[in-house]
């Protein structure tokens, strides 16, 4: 079991050239199961934990409804925004300067094989992070991703999770809004859920501004505690 993982510091990166680079590192990983299974190896695969802020873009999950974006092709060029439909789970979500974006990128026989316990795990890490902010973040019951105030009618979401897995093998994961322009999630309906708000941690903290590094860095330590990892920070 190989718990060592390669976190690699995108920065501002398109959306689309991120998940090129992601389905690449996913298929060499696949591919290597797929040769040890066949040829009796034991070639231990990498995992990677991508980290990266985008341009302003909205993605359709593959179950989800195109009607939860509320603006034309022509408009989302105004914004200067993208549109992408992708292979994860889950239904529409913005990515967008000021939130940070994690893609972890791991073979989960080298962690438990529990797609449920995986998910749980990164909420967890971000709720841990939020913590140390004084927020007491939660999760809602059958909602994928991390919340505030879950039990009243001022609930408001803070961090969106979309996974995909193939023999146990990750792409996609988590946004988390640090200093995110909430405007951008006027144009849909995000995750395809009505009547409940989303917020950032700069606005929960009555803030302009939360280091961006500094979430990272309290995100990257929950994440190797929770996930018993090694992290390798790769340029």
């Amino acid at each position: 079991m190989n718990k060592a993982v390669e976190v690699r510091n995108l920065g501002r990166k398109d959306y689309k050239d991120t998940w090129d680079y992601q389905e690449k590192l996913f298929k060499e990983t696949l591919d290597l199961k797929i040769r040890n299974r066949r040829e009796a190896l034991d070639s231990p695969t990498p995992n990677y934990l991508l980290m990266v802020e985008h341009p302003h873009v909205y993605t359709l999950g593959k179950s989800g409804d195109l009607e939860n974006l509320l603006v034309s092709e022509a408009e989302l060029k105004r914004k200067d925004a993208t549109f992408y439909k992708i292979n994860r789970g889950g239904d529409i979500t913005y990515h967008g300067p000021g939130q940070l974006v994690g893609y972890p990128i791991l073979d989960l026989d080298n962690f438990f094989t529990d797609i449920h316990k995986y998910l749980r795990l990164l909420e967890e890490m971000v709720i841990l992070t939020l913590a140390e902010y004084g927020l007491k973040a939660e999760r809602s019951p059958g909602e994928t991703g991390v919340w505030l105030d879950v039990e009243t009618p001022f609930a408001r979401k803070i961090c969106a999770m979309g996974v995909r897995a193939s023999r146990w093998v990750t792409m996609h994961g988590f946004a988390l809004n640090v200093n995110a322009d909430l405007g951008y999630f006027d144009n849909i309906i995000p995750c395809g859920i009505k009547g409940k708000a989303v917020t950032s941690l700069n606005v929960e903290l009555g803030v302009k501004e939360v280091d961006l590094s500094e979430v990272q860095e309290k995100l990257l330590k929950h994440f190797k505690d929770l996930f018993e990892a090694e992290l390798k920070f790769v340029d």
